[in-house]
């Protein structure tokens, strides 16, 4: 695939939120309607830089995978359709979920990383579904539910939690920093 591209930034071995943060670094460096391409090897990448896009109003145009490296394609919008930035305003820390489980409330964890960080890792009763899957796995969560939503750093955490707000699950919140400083129990897949 031959794609005109202006700019290319490298975030390969990087996790997230390296590969978005360089991203967009990355389109202020370039001109509207110019195309930025961005390669990682971050699996989650390809649902965070999407949903980045679309929260942005900059156009995703799609990605390759070649030999585990993502290259991923954007276009940078005109200053009429960029829109600014939004962060999902319901959050809870990890420490307030962690008292929360302790008190046995009756709660859903929803696990946005990839599977691979998922099994390596997660909080006990914790359901996974990446970032990726989980427009098509609506079906699997009732909106009534009170969600606790969490990821590696809490970006991808406020994705999936304004796309399930998008969605109807108006009792969402955010679990910050996520699990990169989760102190509570954890539990491993053998």
């Amino acid at each position: 695939m031959n794609v005109l591209v202006n700019k290319m930034i490298d975030a390969k071995g990087l996790a997230c939120p390296m590969p978005i943060v360089k991203t967009k670094k990355g389109i202020e460096e370039i001109q509207p309607g110019q195309v930025l391409e961005v390669q990682a090897t971050d699996k989650g990448s390809v649902a965070d830089i999407q949903g980045w896009a679309k929260n942005t109003g900059h156009q995703y145009l799609g990605t390759v995978e070649e030999n585990g490296v993502f290259r991923h394609y954007l276009r940078k919008a005109d200053p009429h359709e960029v829109k600014e930035e939004t962060k999902y305003p319901h959050t809870i820390t990890n420490a307030e979920l962690q008292t929360r489980i302790e008190n046995g409330n009756d709660l859903v964890i929803l696990d946005v990383r990839e599977p691979a960080e998922y099994a390596f890792g997660h909080i006990p009763s914790a359901i996974s579904i990446s970032m990726g899957e989980l427009d098509s796995r609506l079906s699997e969560l009732k909106p009534t539910d009170e969600i606790y939503v969490i990821c590696r750093t809490g970006n991808r955490s406020d994705l999936a939690c304004q796309l399930l707000n998008e969605k109807g699950f108006k009792n969402v919140k955010n679990v910050l920093p996520g699990m990169t400083q989760w102190m509570g129990s954890i539990e491993k897949i053998q």
